[in-house]
């Protein structure tokens, strides 16, 4: 498959490494072609290993995946072109946070980041993901402990999301995946980060995650999602 991503922080070279490694042609967007860090990601990666602007890896791509700053990525996504976004799964992993006191803060109580990426781009069939765990484990969920390795996601498009699912199993290693439903579910996936940031000082590393526990005794355990 080829697939965007936009973002050459940890998180998007991270996740752009992973999915060359199990097969794919990834190409790494950024505001400049030729961004340093694209550059030199590219060129360790090799020859399935792309570089460009927003807008050339977003027409690149068959899957989208948004791993820039929160706070910017409505402008980064609007640069990439509604054209090249339209029809296609925009996986959400970013955070729009602000830090008040060293404490990450959400930028809006009333509609998560993803609600707002559906709404401005309502071709787009926008799934959020993976926002709130570290990079590390985003992609090496194996770090975790055996039969700890959930991940949680949320998104309007039925279809879209299975799709992803079939992903974070088969290409990052997750042994679950929870449905939580529509786009709305996002603003609580996003309202982990804070608790994330919590958890990590209070345990001094970022090899952790979450899951949700079932009642004793049961092993399937699901609500209707749509």
């Amino acid at each position: 498959m080829k697939i965007g991503v936009l973002g050459t922080g940890e998180v998007g070279r991270a996740i752009g490494t992973k999915l060359i490694q199990v097969g794919n042609e990834v190409m790494l967007g950024s505001r400049t072609r030729d961004n340093p860090a694209a550059v030199e990601w590219s060129r360790i990666n090799g020859e399935r290993a792309y570089h460009g602007t927003f807008a050339e890896a977003a027409a690149f791509g068959d899957v989208i995946f948004n791993c820039t700053n929160g706070l910017f990525s409505l402008d980064a996504l609007r640069s990439a072109g509604e054209e090249n976004l339209s029809g296609k799964i925009l996986i959400d992993v970013a955070n729009a946070l602000e830090f008040s006191d060293d404490q990450p803060i959400l930028t809006s109580c009333r509609e998560s980041l993803a609600e707002r990426i559906q709404q401005a781009f309502p071709e787009a069939k926008v799934v959020k993901t993976l926002n709130f765990v570290g990079y590390e484990v985003m992609v090496n969920p194996s770090l975790l402990k055996e039969g700890e390795r959930q991940m949680l996601i949320a998104g309007n498009d039925v279809e879209a999301k299975r799709l992803v699912e079939r992903m974070l199993k088969e290409w990052f290693g997750w042994e679950e995946v929870m449905d939580l439903g529509d786009i709305k579910a996002a603003k609580a996936l996003e309202m982990l980060v804070p608790l994330w940031f919590r958890v990590f000082e209070t345990m001094g590393t970022t090899i952790f995650g979450f899951k949700v526990v079932p009642p004793h005794g049961v092993k399937d355990y699901k609500r209707k999602t749509n």
